[in-house]
């Protein structure tokens, strides 16, 4: 009996650690695509903006991609488009 139970305790482990894993694999991989995609960019400006001009108003959202999108289009750069 004591032998099922800790092969049943090895299993259940195992099992833990994968999906640990896979949890982490999936986290980082939506990390990744939400930043690669500019998902995060507004917070990470009002972050920055926040911690080195404290005095000053962010931009709003609607602003910063306006802004974006104004500079991306008199610098493509290397966009494919």
């Amino acid at each position: 009996m004591t032998d099922t139970m800790n092969r049943t305790d090895a299993a259940a482990t195992a099992l833990r650690t994968l999906l640990s894993a896979a949890g982490r694999v999936g986290r980082g991989i939506h990390w990744y695509m939400t930043t690669l995609m500019g998902d995060t960019a507004y917070a990470t400006y009002v972050a920055h903006h926040r911690r080195h001009h404290p005095d000053q108003e962010p931009l709003t959202e609607r602003q910063f991609w306006r802004q974006r999108m104004d500079d991306q289009d008199r610098n493509p750069g290397a966009r494919c488009c």
